[in-house]
């Protein structure tokens, strides 16, 4: 069993395409799915986080969700994007 952190960065595919991706982790092995998403894509990531936990419902369960923002554009240009991090881990 992998004990490494599979990361999926989540955009602008639907919804699906990211709890596939998770599910799909879990079931290589993974013990934890880091989804990651910055600005707009925020409510994709938690709207997949809430699917898988209920897909996979008594086996995966949320251990930590961490906000913050960074700064993205060209120097004078620069913007704040808010971002998150959502791990879901398998319940022993």
């Amino acid at each position: 069993m992998s004990e490494e952190v599979g990361v999926i960065y989540v955009g602008q595919k639907p919804v699906s395409s990211y709890v596939l991706a998770a599910v799909t982790q879990f079931t290589r092995g993974s013990k934890k799915v880091s989804l990651k998403a910055r600005g707009r894509a925020i409510s994709r990531a938690v709207d997949a986080a809430e699917l898988i936990k209920r897909f996979l419902q008594d086996k995966v369960d949320v251990e930590s969700v961490t906000i913050g923002s960074e700064k993205v554009g060209e120097p004078g240009k620069e913007r704040t994007v808010s971002t998150i991090e959502i791990i879901l881990a398998q319940k022993e």
